[in-house]
């Protein structure tokens, strides 16, 4: 039986956490992601968790990576420039295959930018958050029971293939106060994903010595295996090597566990990547996510009031994006289609990689205001 609560976006995401089996919050309080850190003080210490308040950013994900490396699912939240100054814990995350949960409340930039107003700047710092070669797993939130569901599905994704994971809100979701409906906790319990671990004899055990694109399978610290855990490129044991061989096979192997598989399979997990809405007649395509995408459908609504017969298409897993359905959608519209969203363009560039082409229909903004339904019926409009 589903449950029905009345909660802000920010504060379903700490619940989330809970009930997805985190038991440390590492990080440091930054408008509009305040209210995870405050949840989490609440509900983490009632679990028999821990939730603290580091001097900064960057002591904040490093307490959080420190603790998922004892086994304890561990997760941090943050704003887009909170997000710049854990860059380099977030780069430790990826090539010593950390996992972590990282919620990002995205406000406008850059820098201090606009910290009370709604964006979705962060789509392009999501995929790509610190230097070097490696691959994102970045979810975002189109409602606020996708605030709960979604962060368990990142936990998930963080345990199943041992990486950070990026989980976005924007400043309305995350602010938003209203009603969700959240799936059965024992449901969600019986989804949770934990880390794969060695059980053979501690001589033999070699975390990083895996196939190709398969995840490392690094056991908690502190249960008789040792291993070498550090951010310079690592051999079988983790201890570092310059080998190039060696070097080549990591960033081959820490890319194609994401990349490659989510090519290969159609996805990540057996969850949706998207979400389609009224598209099966459809005419013209609304491309939005987060709440913009609640706009859009309001939009929809209002275009087939009218006569004209629109769709939505929202992106959840925006990286790796949903590569195979955009394709078909930029086949199936042509020119019909529009990209709306909070920033200057960042996922309509990904839309233009994969269709490869541009003349699909921006209509964006990044003032800090949101874009009213009005706006997008008035841009779709002029598009037939």
């Amino acid at each position: 039986m589903s449950r029905i609560v009345i909660s802000t976006g920010n504060e379903l995401a700490a619940k989330a956490a809970v009930d997805a089996g985190a038991r440390f919050f590492g990080g440091y309080p930054i408008t509009p992601s305040s209210e995870v850190m405050h949840e989490s003080s609440d509900l983490l210490p009632a679990v028999g968790g821990v939730a603290i308040q580091m001097e900064d950013e960057i002591g904040g994900i490093s307490a959080a990576l420190g603790a998922s490396m004892t086994g304890t699912k561990s997760f941090t939240a943050t704003s887009g420039p909170g997000i710049s100054l854990k860059a380099e814990q977030i780069g430790l995350g990826f090539i010593a295959e950390i996992p972590l949960v990282i919620i990002n409340v995205m406000r406008g930039g850059p820098s201090t930018g606009l910290p009370t107003r709604v964006s979705q700047a962060d789509i392009g710092q999501a995929k790509y958050p610190t230097h070097g070669d490696y691959a994102s797993i970045t979810l975002c939130a189109g409602s606020l029971t996708e605030c709960y569901t979604q962060t368990v599905r990142a936990f998930n994704l963080a345990e199943k293939y041992m990486t950070p994971v990026f989980m976005l809100l924007d400043e309305t979701i995350g602010h938003m106060h209203g009603k969700a409906e959240l799936p059965d906790l024992e449901e969600i319990q019986a989804s949770i994903v934990d880390r794969a671990k060695f059980d053979g004899a501690p001589e033999d055990y070699r975390p990083y010595d895996v196939p190709m694109n398969e995840p490392a399978v690094l056991n908690p610290m502190f249960e008789g295996y040792r291993y070498h855990v550090t951010g310079l490129h690592h051999g079988p044991t983790g201890f570092p090597t310059e080998d190039a061989e060696q070097c080549e096979f990591n960033i081959e192997r820490l890319t194609g566990k994401i990349n490659t598989v989510a090519a290969q399979n159609d996805g990540l997990d057996d969850l949706p990547d998207y979400e389609e809405v009224l598209m099966d007649d459809a005419e013209v395509c609304i491309i939005a996510y987060g709440s913009i995408a609640l706009g859009a459908f309001e939009a929809v609504q209002k275009l087939r009031a009218e006569g004209i017969k629109a769709g939505l298409f929202r992106p959840i897993m925006m990286w790796p994006s949903p590569e195979a359905e955009i394709r078909k959608i930029g086949e199936r519209f042509g020119d019909k289609i529009m990209v709306t969203e909070l920033n200057m363009g960042q996922y309509s560039t990904e839309i233009e990689r994969i269709v490869r082409r541009n003349d699909f229909t921006r209509l964006l903004k990044a003032n800090g205001r949101p874009i009213a339904p009005a706006e997008m019926v008035a841009k779709v409009k002029e598009m037939m």
